[in-house]
């Protein structure tokens, strides 16, 4: 795999986020696929960087919600419960506080760079979702939803073995149902 290429695609997917989109659409599309969900622990993330914003989904939900917390390089993410308060952590991320419970979630809202039809993500270069969709995945099922703005959107995303697919994609143009036709 030529990670010039990934580097690339993620530089024209990141110029191509700054362009935003429809935040009201985007919020409706999530709450719909996230309300037959509504009694399972959800993950959501704290927006950085022009990130699509999963945090009214994230108020409205009934069940627990969590936000993710890096320990540290090649490590997967743990998910502490928010309770309001945030800390920064590593790479600009805000995060809850030691003293929350840590949670495993059954639904992940997931951020990305760019995202192609056949659910492949482009991340930042870290590898934290894959890891830990990896871990979570090999425990119990989970769902991964990717949240992105439609102008993110990649033709065709190299993809690696380490590389975890998303189940949907959330955009503020409609929901995304990889693998059907």
């Amino acid at each position: 795999m030529d990670p010039d290429l990934k580097a690339a695609l993620r530089r024209e997917a990141l110029t191509a986020r700054r362009q935003g989109g429809d935040d009201a659409a985007l919020a409706g599309n999530l709450a719909q696929v996230l309300a037959p969900h509504g009694d399972k622990v959800l993950a959501g993330y704290w927006p950085m960087r022009g990130e699509a914003d999963p945090r009214p989904a994230m108020v409205a939900h009934a069940a627990p919600v969590c936000l993710p917390v890096v320990l540290g390089p090649a490590r997967p993410l743990v998910f502490r419960r928010y309770d309001g308060r945030l800390e920064t952590g590593s790479f600009g991320t805000s995060h809850p506080p030691p003293d929350c419970p840590e949670l495993q979630p059954q639904v992940l809202i997931v951020p990305l760079a760019g995202y192609d039809l056949a659910g492949n993500r482009l991340g930042y270069g870290g590898g934290f979702y894959d890891r830990t969709l990896q871990a979570l995945r090999a425990v119990s099922p989970v769902l991964a939803i990717g949240l992105a703005y439609a102008v993110q959107e990649i033709r065709l995303i190299p993809v690696e073995p380490t590389d975890e697919p998303l189940d949907l994609i959330v955009t503020d143009r409609g929901i995304l149902h990889p693998g059907e036709k």
